[in-house]
């Protein structure tokens, strides 16, 4: 996916079209067919975030379990499947998740959801692979069907939430 992510396979597996024509819907999954595997955290989508150089939004998420700020940068440069195996469960206990030494309050819906905005919002602006990607689906209805539906274990509050994708740009 990497490196030709219009591609129909990866590492012998047939990649899924995870477009519902019927429903206008797109599944957002690494395992699915361009643009639904662009738009996965685990695409390896390269932005800065409040200085911070993020491999992917996979990476920026992980780095957010991680109080200490040295190892936070590290996890947050890295690409989305090696992101994800630093993942840690520790922080579920309190759901105190941390950016740059200053603790995050998940459970401050407004500030926590803003917070995580601006984090796409410089992604979208900064990489064009994904930007392009997120255009073609304008109109649709886009879900992550594989995500945690509890809250409390997942960095992502609503990852199961259908969102429509309205943008005017």
């Amino acid at each position: 996916m990497e490196d030709n992510y219009m591609a129909t396979t990866r590492n012998g597996h047939e990649l899924k079209d995870m477009y519902n024509p019927e429903t206008n819907t797109l599944d957002i999954r690494s395992n699915g067919l361009y643009p639904s595997n662009v738009l996965s955290n685990l695409c390896s989508n390269a932005f800065v975030f409040d200085g911070v150089e993020c491999g992917s939004m996979e990476g920026f998420l992980q780095s957010l379990k991680c109080k200490d700020e040295e190892r936070q940068k590290q996890i947050c440069a890295m690409k989305g499947g090696e992101a994800k195996k630093r993942s840690t469960t520790a922080w579920q206990k309190d759901q105190i998740l941390w950016w740059k030494g200053q603790a995050i309050n998940r459970q401050e819906l407004f500030e926590y959801s803003e917070f995580l905005k601006k984090a796409y919002q410089a992604m979208f602006e900064q990489n064009e692979r994904f930007r392009k990607a997120l255009l073609q689906t304008r109109g649709m209805e886009l879900t992550h069907e594989s995500g945690n539906g509890d809250c409390e274990k997942t960095i992502l509050r609503d990852a199961r939430k259908s969102v429509k994708n309205n943008l005017t740009i």
